[in-house]
């Protein structure tokens, strides 16, 4: 099993950045492609970016790409997710999930997920 602990969420004016960081316990994390997802208020929950084990491999959702970075540092156990050029659309519970049987990023399938992290744009 894997633990996963989402930072970095917060308020931000629109225009503005924010990185968020995903700490995953455990000793086989680069055993793990890793997703970013997001659910706003009334909305299902979607993927915003993946990553493959090795990072070789990333998926963006067509509403964040350019803006958003996904990468990872298995030396760190950690997964990143960068968020250039907010939107106040972007405002959403931010989570990290981890797979280790992930065959095409977009559609995982995910196990483990963190609690989430609330991100706020305002306008």
């Amino acid at each position: 099993q894997v633990q996963l602990v989402e930072s970095g969420g917060g308020l931000v004016q629109a225009g503005g950045s924010l990185r968020l960081s995903c700490a995953a316990s455990g000793r086989t994390f680069s055993s793990y492609s890793m997703g970013w997802f997001r659910q706003a208020p009334g909305k299902e929950r979607e993927i915003v970016a993946g990553i493959s084990r090795s990072g070789g491999s990333t998926y963006y959702a067509d509403s964040v790409k350019g803006r958003f970075t996904i990468s990872r540092d298995n030396a760190k156990n950690t997964v990143y997710l960068q968020m250039n050029s907010l939107k106040p659309e972007d405002t959403a519970v931010y989570y990290c999930a981890a797979g280790s049987s992930v065959y095409v990023l977009q559609y995982g399938p995910y196990d483990y997920w963190g609690q989430g992290t609330q991100v706020t744009v305002s306008s």
